[in-house]
Formats: C-alpha cells, sequence, structure tokens
C-alpha cells in the first residue's frame, strides 16, 4: 500500500550559489557520505542538487513538511554499487518510519545543466 509521494524541482544554480558562499550550507544539509559521494563529481552541484530535491520529496511524501525535529541530513540519498539511488535514514527520521511502520522507500532522481529533480514513494 502506498504511504505518500513527493516530488521536488530545484534550480541547479541556487545549489551552486549555496556551494560557493561556504556557509556550512553543505554539512547542515547533507550527510558525510553524500558529501564523499558529491565533492568528487565535476559538476557536484547537480549532484548536491538531485540529493537536496529528494529529501524535499521525502518530507512531502510522509505528509508533515519540514517539521517535527527532522533534520535534512539525517535523511541520506546514497547510491548501490549500480548506481540505483536509496534512502538511508537515521534520527528522528528513522524513528518516524519506524513509528509508523512504513516499510519501503523508492527514489528516482535526474539532474540537467539548470534543474533537478526527485521523486519519492514511501509504501506501509
Amino acid at each position: 500500500m502506498i504511504y505518500g509521494i513527493g516530488t521536488d524541482i530545484i534550480e541547479v544554480p541556487r545549489i551552486k550559489k549555496q556551494l560557493e558562499k561556504n556557509t556550512g550550507f553543505v554539512k547542515k544539509i547533507f550527510s558525510k557520505r553524500e558529501i564523499e559521494y558529491c565533492e568528487p563529481k565535476r559538476m557536484k552541484e547537480q549532484n548536491y542538487a538531485a540529493r537536496f530535491a529528494a529529501k524535499e520529496a521525502f518530507f512531502k511524501a510522509i505528509g508533515t513538511g519540514w517539521r517535527g525535529g527532522i533534520q535534512f541530513n539525517e535523511i541520506e540519498i546514497l547510491n548501490d554499487e549500480l548506481g540505483k539511488p536509496f534512502i538511508n535514514l537515521n534520527g528522528k527520521a528513522k524513528e518516524f518510519f519506524k513509528s509508523n511502520k512504513l516499510k519501503s522507500v523508492f527514489v528516482s532522481l535526474s539532474h540537467l545543466k539548470e534543474f533537478a529533480t526527485a521523486t519519492i514513494v514511501i509504501e506501509k
């Protein structure tokens, strides 16, 4: 049974601007493993933007928006050995998932030069 669906789109230049400001944005929003994945990329702003969109889509899919104490960096968007994205939850995000007896999360990411988008489907 589908619990929730979320989708988000973001302009890549907005994320690039945040990366250039170096205000702590990266550490506040992304996990250590996400940073390790994105930093070596030639167009790292696209990868960061896709992950940011996925986090926003996750909040939409759980139906709470960004409240309830879940932090952005508790929602990790990682890739398996074949490159398929998946979500790893930590902290309050993991607690929410367990307390609502949620089963699976499916994630799709896409990015171009100017835009990144993500869709999340949560199964109960």
